[in-house]
């Protein structure tokens, strides 16, 4: 069991849950959040199953959920259980993965805002402060991005390729571009076989990819393009 329930707060704070399943990751985000006068940690989760418990028993202000948890659901299947489970929590979206085919999914699963673990300490904490305020914390140039989108009423069709995958295609295609055949893909997903390669079909389908082959090269480099790896 990793979850870790941390002191009292003090009254008045703002008390956020870290979800991570690196160790090392949660104690640099600790550190950084008790020395604000406004912050706490109120525990720690290294999976979606205790962060479900620790949300239920903690009560947090915030949660702070890693997108690639390797455990259990992963990070954006977590996110949508939160929304269901605890709608008036307020989820923000720690990731080393590309804002720009990330970040639109995870407020669509129900996430208030989006920061990668490259940033600046002082912009995690205006994060973390935005979203417990109900606000959404993008960072100016994805705000940019998805506004302009919507003044221009853009078409799913003028998408990036990738982004016309649904959220499960998506995982299925990182997983495949991180080398794990049909039945590893199955097991992470906690899906049948039958499943991982009916998405597989949906995805050379929109992709527009002819066979296996192709499909594996083209997951291949777009996981290495957006530092996936």
């Amino acid at each position: 069991m990793t979850t870790k329930t941390q002191p009292e707060p003090a009254k008045g704070k703002t008390k956020v849950l870290i979800v991570d399943d690196h160790p090392v990751v949660r104690q640099g985000l600790v550190r950084l959040i008790e020395l604000q006068s406004d912050l706490c940690v109120c525990g720690e989760a290294a999976n979606a199953h205790e962060a479900l418990k620790a949300i239920e028993t903690l009560k947090p202000d915030v949660a702070i959920v890693d997108l690639s948890l390797d455990k259990d659901l992963g990070g954006i299947e977590l996110i949508k259980d939160i929304k269901t489970q605890f709608s008036q929590l307020p989820v923000l979206v720690l990731s080393m993965h590309s804002e720009s085919v990330f970040a639109e999914r995870m407020l669509r699963a129900g996430a208030k805002g989006y920061v990668m673990k490259e940033e600046a300490p002082e912009t995690m904490l205006t994060a973390i402060r935005r979203v417990s305020d109900g606000k959404i914390y993008l960072s100016d140039n994805m705000s940019t991005k998805i506004l302009s989108g919507l003044v221009k009423g853009q078409p799913a069709t003028d998408k990036l390729p990738a982004e016309r995958l649904s959220d499960r295609e998506l995982e299925v295609l990182e997983l495949i571009g991180r080398g794990l055949g049909t039945s590893q893909v199955a097991k992470k997903l906690h899906l049948s076989v039958k499943t991982i390669e009916t998405h597989r079909a949906h995805i050379k389908e929109k992709l527009q990819i002819e066979n296996a082959s192709e499909l594996l090269q083209y997951a291949i480099e777009w996981v290495q393009s957006k530092n996936l790896m």
